[in-house]
């Protein structure tokens, strides 16, 4: 236990055979910490009925008799570290794919020579919300947009689009280059539709409510908008997914700059003779949001 506590481990295997309490008590208690509860436990016990039910009954996450074939044992070990990394990359509230599944994926698209966007979603004035609600009311809301997020671009583009979730209300979708305008004014206009019903009647009514700043003074928050930067490989040679995040969050930060929902387009490219390579961000990103 001292030494899954300091650094977690792949794999947790309690021997439960000679000493079948000890063993089982063993693993009751690593999966009962939170830290390292997410560590995948095999437990191996005798060849009975009560000894197999007793190590699910501890929350064993795979259980072995005595006696099984050594190419099934090995069967087992795989699928059961298979499903802990499908737990562990995915974000407890939305169940969607976290960091190391974003960075798969895009360099899935690029090794795979795809046109692609990559589309960095963002709340604005999320944290006054939280402020004069509650943690609670602003947890429900990122699982709102993130149901949005995943049922706009599943609906549109299918298989051909994938959802991921950064952290806290920052998610990233990838989707086909033809399919951003679609999908984008769908997001926003939902988005729009419902978010005003998450606050209460009179702040709804009034489109406004008053909060504090850093420094105590009150001010005028807006109701919550999002905020989208989309980048695409039409004009540019990306090598590595962070060169895609990066820029994806440059265009995401222009995006929050501007009034409401709305979502910036990167219409600059690698090639200097490319009129778009000269412009700032600001300019291109202007040109994407009035063509919605």
């Amino acid at each position: 236990m001292s030494a899954a506590l300091r650094s977690r481990p792949r794999l947790a295997i309690i021997d439960a055979r000679t000493h079948p309490v000890a063993g089982l008590k063993g693993c009751q208690r690593l999966k009962a910490d939170s830290f390292t509860g997410i560590v995948p436990a095999l437990v191996l016990v005798r060849n009975d009925p009560t000894s197999f039910a007793a190590a699910f009954d501890v929350a064993a996450d795979e259980v072995i008799r005595e006696g099984t074939d050594v190419m099934e044992v090995s069967l087992r070990v795989e699928a059961l570290l298979r499903r802990s990394d499908r737990d562990t990359y995915v974000h407890p509230s939305t169940r969607l794919p976290g960091g190391i599944e974003i960075e798969t994926e895009i360099l899935r698209r690029l090794e795979g020579d795809e046109l692609f966007a990559a589309c960095y979603a963002d709340l604005d004035h999320f944290k006054e919300y939280n402020d004069r609600y509650s943690y609670y009311d602003g947890d429900r809301v990122i699982r709102i947009l993130s149901k949005i997020l995943h049922d706009v671009v599943k609906g549109t583009v299918v298989e051909r689009g994938f959802v991921g979730h950064i952290g806290g209300d920052d998610f990233l979708f990838v989707i086909p280059v033809d399919s951003v305008q679609e999908v984008c004014s769908e997001i926003v206009q939902v988005f729009d539709a419902i978010v005003p019903y998450q606050y209460s009647e009179q702040d709804r009514r009034a489109g406004y409510y008053f909060g504090k700043d850093r420094r105590g003074q009150l001010h005028k928050v807006p109701l919550m908008t999002v905020s989208i930067g989309v980048v695409t490989n039409e004009r540019r040679r990306f090598t590595h997914p962070s060169q895609v995040s990066e820029l994806a969050t440059e265009m995401k930060s222009y995006a929050k700059s501007l009034t409401g929902s709305v979502f910036t387009i990167d219409r600059r490219g690698d090639v200097a003779a490319d009129d778009a390579a000269a412009r700032p961000a600001g300019a291109d990103a202007t040109s994407a949001v009035e063509e919605q």
